[in-house]
């Protein structure tokens, strides 16, 4: 097993396990602002590269500094995420119909969580990297056949085709570091030691499941900071 799409989600789903059991409604607002927290972060680093390279911060820039790629592990398992663009102007609006995300948060039986954390991580991503663009998410892959996603009044040409810049893509182990601490630093400043103990379950629990030697890799990175360019 290496870092991937899924082992990603795993993460914040177990967050939200227990955070919602330890403290209910309040923890679900706390998952959802943490969520947004670690998307905000990543949005921003985005923007910090597009103003480096002098770019301005259209949603087509946007699309060009996104930070990961489907893995080849994703994509040989026929997984990968699928995605039609239907319309490009004014709006842009995407369906996806397959995401490995989804498909694991429901492997683990965890749909709720992956209904809060779709629901608010695109479009808290885009804030974070220009928050005058706007990015509504207007249904989901966990409770209907596509995710619909829309980002208002971008006037793309259709036959445009956006590039990720492949120098700035990330590893699934930065992001997969990035998805831990950026929860575990909102749910220790929440819940004080309450919340340390969260976090070390999920740091267990991802143990327990990827092993040893992947738990350590997320922990190197404990004094990173996710805010700026890496």
């Amino acid at each position: 097993m290496s870092f991937n799409e899924k082992v990603h989600a795993f993460i914040p789903a177990k967050f939200y396990v227990y955070l919602s059991e330890a403290f209910r409604e309040r923890g679900v607002r706390t998952f959802i602002h943490a969520t947004q927290y670690y998307a905000g972060q990543r949005g921003r680093r985005m923007a910090q590269k597009a103003l480096r390279d002098g770019k301005e911060l259209t949603y087509e820039t946007y699309v060009e500094y996104g930070e990961w790629v489907n893995t080849p592990e994703v994509i040989e398992s026929n997984q990968a995420n699928q995605v039609t663009v239907k319309e490009t102007s004014p709006d842009y609006v995407m369906h996806i119909t397959r995401c490995p995300w989804q498909i694991q948060f429901k492997e683990m039986g965890l749909t709720e969580a992956g209904r809060e954390y779709c629901a608010h991580l695109d479009s808290a991503l885009c804030r974070g990297f220009n928050p005058y663009l706007i990015f509504n998410v207007e249904q989901t892959l966990h409770d209907s056949d596509c995710c619909v996603q829309r980002i208002l009044n971008v006037n793309l040409p259709a036959e445009l085709k956006i590039a990720k810049k492949k120098e700035y893509l990330q590893s699934f182990e930065y992001h997969c570091a990035h998805s831990y601490w950026a929860y575990s630093e909102v749910t220790a400043s929440v819940f004080g030691a309450k919340g340390e103990a969260i976090n070390a379950k999920v740091i267990e629990d991802f143990s327990t499941e990827y092993g040893q030697e992947m738990a350590d890799a997320l922990m190197r990175y404990r004094y990173v900071n996710f805010n700026v360019i890496p």
